[in-house]
């Protein structure tokens, strides 16, 4: 079995911090919410909730097809009531849940930004660190090389930024 680099468990040690320390941020009140909505997502709830309905409705028509006065009568009030209330109930539990994953998302993306900028400057350091390795080395012959010398330079975060904006408002 091949043994993990220290760097890779590392990595996942970071996104499992990150995920707990999102998990520890969240009331009573948010992780009951999460709960009902796991819950509300689940493929058996639909299939129950269609079956609940189904029930009322053929309860109530057969209540008064036999003769007896039906709790809730065409055109079931009662039941666009309680699936409205229910709607809204879902709508809200899904804005809730989403907007406490947007901050997940962020804080992700705001990790992968920080991890990539000091890649980027790692990567021009060796880049230059290779560079005047080879113009120091007498056996090497030294040579003028642009796209080297570019590289060297880490990335202007601002200027890369304004040239998306650039791009994206053409």
């Amino acid at each position: 079995m091949p043994t993990t680099a220290p760097e890779v468990i590392e990595i996942g040690a970071t996104t499992a911090h990150l995920h707990a320390a999102h998990h520890l941020e969240s009331g009573l009140l948010q992780q009951t919410i999460d709960r009902v909505t796991r819950v509300m997502g689940w493929p058996g709830c639909v299939v129950l909730l269609t079956l609940t309905i189904v029930v009322w409705v053929l309860a109530n028509l057969a209540a008064a097809r036999l003769g007896l006065r039906p709790p809730d009568p065409p055109p079931f009030d009662g039941l666009q009531a309680v699936t409205s209330s229910g709607a809204l109930v879902v709508a809200g539990l899904i804005l809730t849940t989403q907007r406490r994953e947007d901050r997940l998302a962020e804080h992700r993306s705001q990790l992968i930004l920080e991890l990539s900028i000091s890649n980027d400057q790692k990567i021009a350091k060796i880049v230059g660190l290779l560079e005047e390795s080879r113009r120091d080395n007498p056996a090497i012959t030294n040579r003028i090389d642009d796209v080297a010398a570019a590289m060297s330079m880490p990335s202007d975060a601002a200027a890369v930024l304004e040239v998306i904006k650039e791009l994206g408002e053409g």
